[in-house]
């Protein structure tokens, strides 16, 4: 974290509010003066002089230093007319840098993230902006994202349980009487009154995908606020209102065993688009045989679902993947139905769904590190593809030609803490201390950036954040995952689709008293963290089967002679444990 001292200027007429990290501040302050039009800032070494920093209209600005050293500086703002001529200065600000953990980091990305769905939603409705420049536009997928997001906060205690109950109110007041078609939400509603704003010609109706996002974040919502008091018994019973209000079975489409994605009142089925897997809908199935109002069959789980091309079983990298594309496809097939999905220690009669999201994510990061097109600054630390903006527009990146532009996205690898936590935080440090000049702003990492084209995003997207906030959140203490599979509903329909315990399902430890290094390569790994004794390694395969035994001691190279595969290490000695993943490429 950053430490800051203050010290007045004698001619300071107005104060400065800081927040500190390890490579950068956060400046703001509150002045008005008619003819003000802009703020300069400044700032100086510890011993040298001041020089000046940037000028700006707002009042509001980030500060960054070098990412190789700790800084100590001071800062000043000075306000000026339209002539350049200083009006006011602020006090002096003395920051000193101290080194953040990795909690912290994560805890800062949360944080400053969670603003865009506190601070910039919309301020009539409350729901989530489609983007920060969209305006009156508001997004339902994107809103559940952040409602979800809310509930992180409160538990980390960015604001108080009352104000997020607040807030939620807020929301679903509006909900209740925003445009409906079938009880299913549109893409887009006018955060103004609630009408529909079409995403399309044709997709100005219900969007049931959207709708269920927004569904998970409300019964995530639904089980946190369980207090006896008036205003959470009224949430929850507004929430299970708009939940039973959903005509899942009317997207059947007569019952053709399938559900779709579009309807419009006046176009009806025009679009004609089936919701089949495996992408981000997962939980449009799993809501659908959950509604204990209108649901479908339990059969619909194979017949739409899964009906289409679903399995997979092929191999990338040495890793399987057994569902879904070739390569998994966009990173946020594993975010957006699983901010609530808790698939741990479940499957069904196709995969484990967290191991699936797992394979798809190492994968995603091993296309990344062989970067077989040869973009810049792909790595083991700077990885992540799927859907977000690009210096075309916007597309769902995923590993192949034509899919892959050189674009990174920091939520595709943000969002998959709970999968590849050492992994994810290795591109986390990236792109705070390497990308963070051009990347960080005041919501946290923007959309993407493309280093080939020198290309930084200025934008932040409601579907990309959200599950930034959420995903972490999960890996950090699981809450929206208790929250999510609390809700009775939820567990009926797993055991009607007939999800059973995977008893062979492999966890991380957490025990960190040893770890392998590094992570990911050709020739094999070595141990780090032991004091010399002898230890005892365990080598399983990506299905848990035990391939090796060995009997080794620190900094050993091991499994060198395994072939190309995903394995998980577990490293014994004495009382202690620790698992770990290896990937050999």
């Amino acid at each position: 974290m950053v430490l800051a001292i203050e010290s007045g200027f004698s001619q300071a007429s107005f104060k400065l509010s800081y927040q500190g990290y390890q490579r950068h501040s956060e400046i703001s302050w509150n002045f008005s003066q008619s003819n003000v039009e802009f703020f300069r800032i400044w700032k100086a070494s510890s011993t040298g002089p001041f020089v000046e920093v940037t000028k700006t209209p707002n009042q509001f600005q980030l500060v960054f230093t070098d990412a190789a050293t700790l800084e100590n500086y001071r800062i000043y703002v000075e306000a000026l007319n339209g002539l350049n001529q200083p009006l006011a200065y602020s006090d002096t600000i003395q920051i000193f840098e101290l080194e953040m953990s990795d909690e912290e980091l994560m805890d800062m990305v949360q944080r400053q993230t969670f603003r865009y769905f506190w601070e910039d939603a919309h301020p009539i409705s409350g729901m989530a902006r489609e983007r920060n420049t969209s305006g009156d536009i508001v997004t339902t997928g994107g809103t559940g994202f952040g409602i979800m997001a809310i509930l992180s906060a409160v538990e980390n205690e960015y604001i108080t349980r009352k104000e997020g109950l607040d807030r939620l109110l807020k929301i679903v007041s509006f909900l209740q009487f925003a445009d409906k078609f079938h009880g299913v939400f549109p893409h887009w509603i006018n955060g103004k009154n609630g009408d529909v704003f079409p995403f399309s010609t044709y997709d100005n109706g219900g969007d049931l995908v959207e709708t269920a996002f927004l569904m998970e974040g409300l019964l995530c919502a639904r089980a946190f606020f369980d207090g006896d008091d008036a205003s959470e018994k009224a949430l929850r019973k507004v929430v299970t209102g708009l939940w039973e209000a959903v005509e899942w079975d009317f997207y059947s489409k007569n019952n053709g065993g399938v559900l779709y994605w579009h309807w419009s009142p006046q176009h009806e089925w025009k679009i004609n688009h089936q919701i089949r897997g495996h992408n981000e809908a997962m939980m449009v199935y799993l809501l659908a045989i959950a509604s204990p109002s209108h649901p479908v069959p339990s059969v619909y789980w194979k017949t739409g679902w899964a009906g289409g091309s679903y399995r997979n079983g092929l191999n990338y990298y040495g890793i399987k993947l057994p569902v879904g594309p070739a390569y998994g496809g966009p990173l946020f097939f594993a975010h957006y139905s699983h901010l609530g999905f808790d698939a741990r220690n479940l499957k069904d009669e196709f995969c484990n769904y967290f191991t699936q999201n797992t394979n798809h994510t190492l994968i995603n990061r091993a296309y990344c590190v062989a970067n077989p097109l040869k973009h810049k600054s792909y790595s083991s630390e700077c990885w992540g593809l799927t859907a977000s903006d690009d210096p075309g527009g916007y597309l769902a990146h995923e590993p192949g030609a034509g899919r892959d532009n050189g674009t990174i996205s920091p939520t595709a690898a943000l969002s998959s803490m709970p999968y590849t936590p050492k992994e994810s935080m290795d591109a986390l440090r990236y792109f705070y201390f390497v990308e963070g000049y051009k990347l960080w702003g005041k919501n946290g990492f923007f959309d993407a950036f493309n280093p080939s084209k020198n290309w930084y995003a200025t934008s932040y997207l409601a579907i990309d954040q959200g599950p930034i906030v959420g995903m972490i959140q999960n890996h950090r203490t699981g809450l929206l995952w208790k929250l999510f599979m609390s809700n009775p509903e939820i567990s009926v329909a797993l055991n009607k689709i007939g999800f059973k315990e995977d008893v062979n399902a492999v966890e991380e430890d957490q025990v960190d008293f040893c770890k392998i290094y590094p992570t990911l390569s050709n020739a094999g790994f070595r141990t780090i963290g032991t004091d010399g004794s002898e230890i005892e390694v365990l080598i399983m395969d990506g299905q848990g089967k035990l391939v090796q035994e060995i009997h080794a001691r620190h900094g050993e190279l091991l499994g060198a002679q395994l072939p190309p595969g995903s394995y998980f290490i577990e490293i014994r000695f004495e009382s202690q444990v620790s698992r770990q993943r290896f990937i050999k490429i």
